[in-house]
């Protein structure tokens, strides 16, 4: 045992398509998918981070516990694109002032500007105004 703090290597998304999957996050963040072996399918590292699909046959169950928030120049002008590869926008988080998203598997990410975005004291973003 060390004392040496641990570090995230990879994320891994259950996936009852994981084809689908893994090339809608491969087209969304230009990542190129790198492997396949056995249930799983890997996407090329970005700054040491690896992102995983693991195939399963179970449904997800409800909201994530854990979410993705990408940045783009403009998260409005992205919205359609994540559209166009099968994505879709959740309204019902629009009062929180974030554009989340949902991939086509229904996992929800935010998109997020790039850099510093403001808060107010109950947490709502006003990127999108």
């Amino acid at each position: 045992m060390t004392d040496s703090p641990m570090k995230i290597n990879a994320l891994v998304v259950d996936a009852t398509d994981t084809e689908r999957l893994a090339t809608f996050w491969s087209k969304l963040l230009g990542r190129p998918i790198v492997g396949r072996k056995g249930p799983y399918i890997w996407l090329q590292r970005d700054e040491g981070l690896g992102l995983g699909f693991q195939q399963t046959a179970a449904l997800k169950p409800g909201k994530n516990r854990m979410h993705f928030d990408v940045t783009s120049p403009d998260p409005a002008a992205e919205q359609q694109r994540v559209e166009k590869l099968g994505g879709c926008r959740l309204e019902k988080y629009a009062s929180g002032g974030f554009l989340v998203m949902a991939d086509p598997e229904g996992n929800e990410f935010c998109i997020i500007p790039e850099g510093f975005f403001e808060l107010d004291d109950e947490g709502k973003a006003n990127y999108l105004n």
